[in-house]
């Protein structure tokens, strides 16, 4: 039933700001076409906070972002000229398509004192899309499916599963779950995509009877549904769907293509990518291939 149990690698993102990262990893590249899944937090933000721990303007090409927040506040800045403050239970979807750049600040903690906890997720884009033109949506709880039975509270995210839809644009089959489980409370995901996996964000489940803690991914066997338990209150995301074939990931670039990856940081290193309209005093320079030496700072 489970083919894999992945856990999470702490990333320091600048600042002191830590995630737990779970994909890429080097023995599961990609969950359907999921190609990239960190865990923010949960972690206290102190009025004042510096703007060094903000995620300064920077590049993508050929994938879409998925910021979804279980607490905090973050404003998004991106080149199409969106402004727009995400808060929890709300999903912020960028498609990179041929290239976009955005920004990602505490603002609100900066002013107030305040929180960040959150999921932001990669997904890539099927060749005939991945130099599509970018775009970014903002999704509220109106567009995101919820539900609730016994001891479980659920919200689908993105994509079709069991039985809803989010009015949310995915350019390939997927589904990405969200579920607030009580202690002892039981659920089931079913096999209706070729690949998935369940993530534990906080608390701790059982999956098909093996116990899967806080920080950890389990990468499930096609074909059958699994059932999954809380051995204490739980914070659990599920995500999967249709594979796309390999994808090449360098930095903030995803693409089938190698040479596309050089071209945007080529793009990039020479500033011809355009920086977000409201957000373009500061980037975060390409970071030096190895045996290279570093670029300037901005």
């Amino acid at each position: 039933m489970i083919e894999l149990v992945i856990d999470q690698r702490r990333r320091d993102l600048g600042g002191g700001f830590e995630v737990g990262r779970i994909l890429p990893f080097a023995k599961r590249r990609m969950v359907g076409p999921f190609i990239f899944f960190d865990h923010m937090g949960p972690v206290a933000l102190p009025a004042g906070i510096p703007d060094d721990m903000d995620v300064r303007p920077h590049p993508h090409i050929g994938l879409s972002t998925v910021t979804y927040l279980f607490g905090g506040e973050i404003m998004h800045r991106d080149s199409v000229g969106s402004e727009q403050a995400i808060r929890a239970g709300e999903v912020n979807w960028m498609t990179a398509g041929r290239g976009i750049t955005h920004s990602e600040r505490f603002e609100r903690a900066r002013r107030e004192g305040g929180s960040a906890h959150g999921i932001q997720a990669w997904v890539a884009l099927p060749e005939a899309d991945e130099e599509c033109s970018p775009a970014f949506t903002h999704h509220g709880l109106g567009d995101l499916p919820a539900f609730e039975e016994s001891g479980v509270r659920g919200r689908l995210l993105a994509g079709k599963t069991l039985g809803l839809e989010a009015e949310v644009k995915t350019h390939s089959p997927l589904f990405y779950l969200h579920w607030d489980l009580d202690a002892g409370a039981r659920t089931n995901l079913p096999a209706d995509y070729p690949e998935r996996a369940i993530y534990v964000a906080t608390g701790a489940i059982d999956v098909a009877g093996q116990r899967i803690d806080a920080g950890r991914m389990a990468v499930l066997a096609p074909g059958r549904p699994a059932t999954i338990q809380a051995r204490e209150p739980a914070i659990v995301m599920a995500i999967g769907g249709e594979p796309l074939g390999p994808r090449f990931i360098d930095w903030n670039f995803v693409s089938s293509s190698k040479d596309r990856i050089a071209q945007a940081k080529a793009d990039w290193r020479a500033g011809r990518m355009k920086l977000p309209d409201l957000d373009h005093d500061s980037f975060i320079p390409l970071p030096p291939d190895p045996g290279h030496p570093a670029p300037a700072m901005s």
